[in-house]
């Protein structure tokens, strides 16, 4: 199977027309397109729309998380909605087959990597935080627990693993993803992973154990691959 993936679309009302030539190229390079969350720009009904109209150039199977550009607004759900009727499998925490490929998405969360992962002591506000990261972990877990096919893919938006920030600036790692969505990647692994959400991060890493992890934020491909093509094609094994 060939994987198409790309992320932070950043859809806004005046984006009709402009995304459809990156769309209208996956149909000959690829058998499924994945979408890494910041579908829209600030999660408006209307942003969603317009993505909806604008991915009906796409015939092949598409599945997406969402980021957290898309609850900006508070409409997430409308945004889910909307893109669900245009026929995108939207994955939160779901898992979805397609031949013998699994995939399972999550959003995910931030909370820092490795040793400066945040704990949940201290203030309750501190807690609530950690939390949230810890679910979004458990999400994915349970939907690549899910899975029986031989090869699982993982879609999200936040980073699972440090080296697909590097880049970014320092200070705001934290902020772009957590070593919490590495884990269940190990506990059960993945052909690959995919996420966006770092503009400016690396294009590509690897976990603990070496699985690959693209970072595929829209404004990092267009940098750095044909501007063209900016949209990532992986042949899995």
């Amino acid at each position: 199977m060939r994987v198409a993936a790309v992320g932070d679309l950043h859809c806004t009302k005046e984006s009709a027309g402009l995304l459809r030539p990156l769309f209208s190229q996956v149909e000959s390079r690829a058998d499924v397109l994945l979408l890494c969350g910041d579908l829209t720009d600030y999660g408006t009904a209307e942003e969603a729309h317009v993505l909806a109209r604008e991915l009906s150039v796409v015939k092949l199977p598409i599945i997406a998380v969402l980021g957290n550009h898309d609850f900006e607004s508070g409409h997430a759900d409308k945004v889910v909605e909307i893109l669900s009727e245009a026929g995108v499998r939207m994955l939160d925490g779901d898992s979805h087959v397609i031949g013998e490929v699994g995939f399972a998405g999550v959003k995910g969360f931030c909370g820092g990597f490795g040793r400066g992962t945040l704990g949940p002591w201290g203030e309750t506000a501190v807690k609530t935080f950690v939390k949230e990261a810890l679910d979004e972990a458990l999400k994915l877990e349970s939907a690549l627990a899910r899975l029986r096919t031989s090869r699982r893919v993982a879609v999200l938006h936040y980073a699972p693993i440090r080296d697909t920030i590097l880049g970014e600036p320092e200070e705001i790692f934290p902020f772009l993803g957590c070593s919490r969505l590495e884990e269940p990647l190990e506990r059960y692994p993945v052909t690959v992973a995919f996420h966006g959400h770092a503009h400016r991060g690396a294009l590509e890493g690897k976990t603990r154990v070496g699985t690959p992890v693209y970072n595929v934020a829209l404004p990092l491909l267009r940098r750095h691959m044909d501007a063209e093509h900016p949209i990532r094609i992986i042949d899995l094994p």
